[in-house]
């Protein structure tokens, strides 16, 4: 076993823990960051999401480093693609054209990105990534993280970090067990958080569904896979709620759970420049084939795309059979929620109904040279709810519905340490619910989530903030995680600095604005100007 010293530990290369490092580094601080997968990025490239953002994101309402994330990508494109003139020369270059996001891109994009931002770093020596390292162990004193053991994924060797501040940036927010962090899982009882949406009972198991998205195209010839092991199953999958078989155009409509029939036409050669990536006008998922699309051919020279490329992040993928958090065996449940993504592209190419009587389109190819999967799925599972810690503040639904908020916006926080703004937007999940999605105002991030209400030197950088199974609903996103990540970062250098602590900034007034003063020059928004939710 090997041994590592640095300022800042951040375990978890997504969009957190890139964010995070960044923040950190910026400030001159050593950062050792670990990542499980062969991608930096998380949810944006080894998950294969493209960015689900809010309606002002070309203008406002995201920090200033992941602006230049979003222009990095877009000036890659221009710099390396064979767009087309028109494309090239479109200051908001959507390449994808899909209607989910202003930017729906190929993931490889986002990672050479991300490998370019943190390129001087490396460098330098100031940061040291170890890829894929998964964490393991953690070595505590009292309140505090004095190191974390992480192993490699592949040959099982060790290496133990020890930093003055360890910063959690994983998916499922592997450290709070590990460092006996006090944390929650699931769904809160009404009587914990008053929220109008929870249940009477809490349910720690009760999580939103998980999915193994992939990319696919439609091309000539017959590509069809062979027949999953499971696909028997799935086929005839029905949950009560659903509306019809799992495997169908007709899901629930999320916003008024009343079942509603997509259509899908592959290729469709519609005009890019007709999208209107609006989530206020619509929800864009009308034609799953454009809905996440992330190449669209026309953006590009002719000849360049044969097809189009789609990016398979749909209902029918969601896994909510079991959650993958504090179970016995979450290999088994990841492993099945990949046989559904297979089962599903089986459907498609097979049995699915066309809009010409047909059925099936063996034409549709898995695209795993697009996620960077030997398997052709993508590389890891888009998760879209982790361990949470017990926060000095919890977020709750009363803080930013929009029907119970109202004209007065959501709640505004004394200790602000950015925005975000997505609908409380809720997958169906492993206890049985449909869907749960509820207008939201644009909301301020208050740092009391982001502070644990014991230890003292281990800081959420990621998903795992003090939200509610609900509120998580509206924080999981992009630009949010990215937000949390960069704080998360800069509050260690800020308290390394000063020689105090997150919950010491939080509760000086002095402290806090001189902190706050400082996340403004870095270009983090700390209140919206006047617009209305959603």
């Amino acid at each position: 076993m090997s041994e590592l010293e640095c300022e800042v530990l951040v375990v978890g290369g997504g969009l957190g823990g890139v964010a995070a490092a960044l923040g950190a580094l910026r400030a001159g601080r050593s950062v050792v960051l670990t990542e499980e997968f062969e991608w930096l990025g998380g949810q944006l490239t080894s998950q294969a999401v493209p960015p689900d953002e809010h309606s002002w994101v070309e203008r406002f309402g995201v920090t200033a480093s992941y602006r230049a994330l979003r222009e990095g990508i877009r000036d890659y494109y221009r710099r390396w693609y064979p767009l087309t003139g028109r494309a090239r020369a479109t200051r908001e270059l959507n390449p994808g054209a899909g209607h989910v996001s202003r930017l729906c891109h190929e993931p490889r994009v986002a990672v050479a990105v991300i490998e370019g931002m943190l390129a001087p770093y490396r460098g330098s020596g100031r940061l040291r990534v170890l890829q894929p390292y998964v964490p393991v162990a953690a070595d505590t004193d009292g309140d505090r993280v004095r190191a974390v053991t992480v192993r490699h994924r592949l040959t099982g060797d060790e290496v133990t970090i020890a930093a003055p501040y360890v910063l959690d940036a994983t998916e499922l927010g592997d450290l709070l067990p590990l460092t006996g962090t006090e944390y929650v899982t699931g769904f809160e009882s009404q009587a914990d958080t008053g929220e109008p949406n929870a249940p009477e009972v809490a349910d720690p198991a009760n999580m939103q569904a998980v999915s193994v998205c992939f990319a696919i195209d439609h091309v000539d010839g017959d590509h069809t896979i062979d027949r999953p092991a499971s696909y028997g199953f799935w086929r005839t999958y029905q949950p009560a709620f659903w509306g019809g078989p799992m495997l169908g155009w007709t899901t629930p409509n999320p916003r008024t759970l009343e079942p509603s029939t997509r259509s899908f036409t592959p290729n469709p050669d519609d005009d890019p420049w007709l999208v209107n990536a609006d989530q206020r006008v619509s929800a864009g998922d009308g034609n799953l084939w454009t809905f996440r699309r992330i190449a669209a051919r026309r953006n590009f020279a002719d000849g360049a795309y044969p097809s189009d490329i789609c990016l398979v992040n749909w209902p029918m993928i969601d896994y909510f059979e079991s959650p993958v958090i504090d179970v016995p065996d979450p290999e088994k449940h990841l492993a099945a929620a990949r046989e559904l993504s297979y089962s599903v592209l089986y459907w498609l190419q097979t049995e699915a109904p066309r809009a010409d009587g047909g059925t099936g389109f063996p034409g549709l190819r898995l695209r795993g040279d697009v996620t960077g999967s030997a398997d052709g799925l993508a590389q890891a599972p888009y998760i879209r709810e982790s361990r949470r810690i017990r926060a000095e503040y919890t977020i709750v639904e009363q803080d930013l519905s929009l029907e119970i908020r109202g004209d007065r916006g959501a709640v505004s926080h004394r200790d602000a340490v950015g925005v975000g703004m997505y609908r409380i937007d809720l997958h169906p999940s492993t206890g049985g619910d449909n869907y749960i999605d509820v207008a939201s105002c644009p909301f301020e991030i208050p740092l009391g989530a982001l502070i644990p209400r014991r230890v003292e030197n281990l800081l959420p950088a990621g998903k795992n903030i003090g939200t509610t199974h609900i509120t998580n609903g509206s924080h999981r996103l992009h630009p949010v995680e990215w937000n949390v990540g960069e704080v998360a970062g800069l509050l260690a250098d800020f308290c390394l600095a000063r020689a105090t602590t997150p919950r010491a900034v939080r509760n000086s007034p002095g402290l806090l604005a001189v902190f706050q003063d400082r996340l403004t020059s870095e270009g983090v928004e700390l209140r919206w100007p006047d617009v209305s939710g959603y």
